[in-house]
């Protein structure tokens, strides 16, 4: 039998990327499990990122993540049941609700930050810090011009 994903070595490039990518996530999913921080997905804390540096309502988060803004407000209902973020009413508009991040989404981001530093610092120590170094910059050569979405985290 024939082994079609080793003959294209552009898609095996694509399924290293993506490996390593989930073997990152995967590390600090479980970690974050953990300590308390249940069901958690890349999405939310892209999403909670977002929140913190000024979406605050669904529709702009909805812009940030490129996804509709039923898709954001879904996210946000999801991360509110969480705890990782609470709605207040507008001082400007009574009818308007803005999002923020609570003191749980922070220690979740403060979390989520570290673990992966940690996990950055094992390959470091694996592969060698240069390698890693030189494989970050060349990745930020090849993505500069590719913007990511909220979609690119879903599991």
């Amino acid at each position: 039998m024939i082994d079609l994903m080793t003959q294209s070595s552009g898609a095996e490039l694509a399924l290293l990327l993506l490996g390593g990518f989930h073997s990152m996530v995967d590390e600090v999913t479980v970690e974050l499990t953990k300590r308390g921080h249940e069901a958690v997905r890349p999405v939310h804390e892209f999403a909670l990122r977002a929140v913190d540096a000024g979406a605050d309502t669904a529709s702009e988060l909805g812009r940030r993540l490129s996804v509709s803004k039923q898709a954001a407000a879904q996210t946000i209902a999801v991360l509110e049941q969480f705890g990782y973020v609470d709605r207040e009413a507008d001082p400007s508009d009574a009818r308007r609700k803005r999002v923020r991040v609570t003191p749980r989404g922070r220690e979740l981001m403060t979390i989520g930050e570290a673990l992966f530093d940690d996990v950055r610092s094992r390959w470091a120590v694996q592969i060698g810090p240069e390698q890693l170094e030189a494989l970050e910059t060349h990745l930020a050569q090849l993505t500069v011009r590719r913007s990511f979405s909220a979609e690119d985290l879903q599991d």
